[in-house]
């Protein structure tokens, strides 16, 4: 009897859910365009060590970052220099002695000198962001027991946070599933940041995901299990107590849960957080134990990540700041490029960061933040954080950094510019990943668990040329079809394509609701539902969707146009569209496409042009091009709604890369 009154409630929780995510008939976006940054030029992230921070060396560092053409600094608090003695002697024969002349975290003397930092960078025009924060996961000195980040069957467990400007003083990471811990960190570090806040609007940034990345399965706060009994029916603690790997119906249901949680406990009272101080949210949301898609949707600046990550999950982010109406995705970019850490740190090569920095264009990304430059005192250039790219004085990319610079700003510029193109949406298979469970281990590290993450995923290649662009449930939700098409925020697609081997009965309800409208859709196999309880109409569902005419496993059959752009060994590419129809297309230097972390120093060599013959389809017109990539550039594309083409110069030469030899990597703390 308790499963029959669960599966009505699952009725009546999914009529209730379409029905509520019903968009009003002509409902609209706002799509007036924020001016968020003063310019697309590169921001870099500004590693402040818990040292004594003093107005002249602040100034030095601005006026240096300035000179070298970038457009802003993020501010972002860490450790004191001698946190990591032993490494840094070891590594590099440098030391560090303790320092007791750091301002005290959040005092009015940090406020000051944070205050002082913002107000001469908006003199010399350049923008000031700062990490919400001391150092990543968030945490805090004042973090009640009761408000830390817990797991299940370990009542003692707390996540430390041991490199933050406090050291040696412990920060406690919050439980990110509870509001009220997050407004226990946030009121103090809030009000000390208010002033700093003044002037010009900066963003406040928050990292990814780092919560216990071993325990995803074991995340828990107080009342979880009840909240969790009443939703589904059924009591999860014997399920939590066998682990969930064991289950994969029970995680599912489990992650659905979570994923309520951590939206609300955390990522909208960090957003709300950010409008109180005035401020704009810029957030990083991989990993996080939801549907990454719709967390990002939330944010005004959605932020991905490269090189510690793939440059392919930044797919997932520029779809969904399309889908939500969002022009600008940022990324955090350079990120332990050759591997973790301090791989080649300080022989980076400008040759390398391109290959990187193109191969994220071509996923979307329009605005960068370097990772980054860490705070040198005038006359000093030795200071250096472990995990990153080098940029700052006496690194070896400093000669080429303005020019290069420029390059970044003016692709940058051409990316922000209209729209993203959009075509066929591709059903993202997040089912898929919470079902599976943990990554195998040649795909773990220390900061990459489980397949929830979607960190691996890549569209279908038969549909390469149709730009591509990921949907998820809470988009389809939000979608009508009119017109001919599935219209959702600033997309506009033709097509619906579905290759997964799980789908959520909510999600199928709805595409069947759309199909039965008229929207094409290519369902490539047979999903199963996820789920401890089972709808039994399911089965029934697929059935009804697949005896429609405007559905096929063959997407030839449902779709009746050409691709935007056809040819042998498509490059990476990205296309927006401006108002008048004219597209901007970024074509990615071939050696870019598919890039996997960790590079090898000197992996962009080229030493001769690659040629692609390739056909662009624009407003009904077919224009053929032979394209030249010279080494190490890549091509910008002007075409006109009449066909028009035009080549727009974004060239950069680079010095010629050494290449040097693979380093293990190891950890060197």
């Amino acid at each position: 009897m308790k499963w029959l009154l669960y599966l009505l409630l699952i009725g009546f929780t999914i009529l209730v859910a379409c029905i509520g995510y019903r968009p009003a008939s002509g409902q609209t976006y706002d799509t007036e365009r924020v001016a968020y940054y003063p310019s697309s030029k590169p921001c870099t992230r500004w590693w402040w060590f818990a040292t004594e921070i003093r107005k002249p060396d602040i100034r030095y560092q601005l006026d240096w970052a300035k000179e070298m053409n970038f457009g802003g600094v993020e501010i972002a608090w860490i450790y004191p220099l001698y946190r990591y003695q032993d490494m840094y002697a070891r590594k590099y024969n440098r030391h560090y002695p303790k320092d007791t002349t750091a301002q005290k975290w959040l005092s009015p003397e940090w406020s000051e000198m944070v205050a002082y930092t913002k107000m001469y960078a908006d003199s010399i025009g350049l923008s000031c962001d700062f990490t919400f924060g001391s150092a990543w996961p968030v945490a805090g000195s004042n973090i009640a027991k009761e408000n830390r980040t817990q797991i299940y069957g370990d009542p003692a467990f707390r996540q430390a946070l041991t490199f933050a400007w406090t050291y040696p003083d412990t920060q406690w990471v919050i439980n990110h599933l509870d509001s009220k811990a997050f407004d226990q960190f946030a009121d103090p570090v809030g009000q000390a940041l208010q002033p700093a806040l003044e002037g010009s609007k900066s963003a406040l940034f928050t990292d990814s995901w780092e919560i216990k990345l071993n325990a995803t399965n074991k995340i828990w706060t107080p009342g979880f299990d009840l909240t969790f009994a009443s939703t589904f029916g059924y009591d999860i603690i014997p399920f939590m107590e066998a682990g969930l790997d064991s289950f994969p119906d029970v995680r599912y249901d489990y992650m659905l849960h979570m994923d309520e949680y951590v939206t609300n406990g955390f990522y909208k009272p960090y957003v709300q957080k950010c409008k109180e101080l005035g401020a704009w949210s810029r957030v990083q949301c991989l990993s996080a134990p939801a549907d990454v898609m719709t967390l990002y949707s939330l944010v005004d600046i959605p932020e991905t990540e490269a090189m510690l990550n793939n440059p392919n999950f930044s797919r997932i982010v520029s779809s969904s700041a399309c889908l939500s109406s969002k022009y600008l995705v940022s990324s955090e970019t350079f990120t332990c490029m050759y591997g973790f850490p301090a791989t080649y740190l300080r022989q980076e090569q400008t040759a390398d960061l391109k290959l990187v920095a193109d191969a994220l264009f071509a996923q979307g990304v329009n605005q960068h933040f370097y990772h980054g430059m860490p705070y040198q005192p005038k006359g000093a250039d030795s200071i250096d954080f472990f995990a990153t790219t080098y940029f700052g004085p006496g690194g070896s990319l400093t000669p080429e950094l303005p020019a290069f610079n420029a390059y970044m700003e003016k692709v940058s510029g051409l990316m922000q510019r209209g729209k993203s193109y959009s075509d066929v949406a591709v059903y993202i298979p997040y089912e898929d990943g919470v079902m599976k469970g943990a990554y195998p281990p040649e795909k773990q590290r220390v900061w990459v668990w489980g397949e929830y993450e979607l960190r691996y995923i890549h569209p279908p290649e038969e549909i390469a040329g149709y730009h591509p662009l990921w949907i998820n449930r809470h988009f389809l939700m939000q979608a009508e079809f009119k017109n001919g098409k599935l219209v959702v925020g600033d997309a506009a697609f033709s097509t619906l394509y579905i290759d997964v081997e799980y789908m959520d009965v909510r999600t199928l309800m709805r595409i069947l609701e759309l199909a039965k409208e008229g929207l094409p859709v290519c369902l490539k196999r047979r999903p199963k539902q996820p789920g401890h309880l089972k709808a039994e109409t399911y089965d029934h569902l697929i059935t009804e969707l697949l005896a429609l005419r405007n559905v096929s496993g063959n997407f030839n059959a449902v779709t009746d146009h050409p691709p935007l752009i056809q040819g042998d060994s498509l490059p990476g590419y990205w296309c927006r569209v401006e108002e008048d129809g004219t597209h901007l297309l970024f074509l990615a230097q071939p050696l870019s496409t598919d890039l996997t972390y960790p590079l090898y120093s000197g992996q962009s060599l080229m030493k001769q042009s690659v040629y692609r013959k390739l056909k662009f389809t624009i407003a009904g017109k077919t224009i053929t091009q032979n394209v030249e990539f010279k080494p190490y550039q890549s091509v910008a594309l002007k075409i006109a709604a009449n066909g028009k083409v035009e080549q727009i110069d974004i060239t950069f030469i680079p010095r010629e890369p050494v290449v040097r030899p693979r380093e293990a990597q190891k950890m060197y703390f």
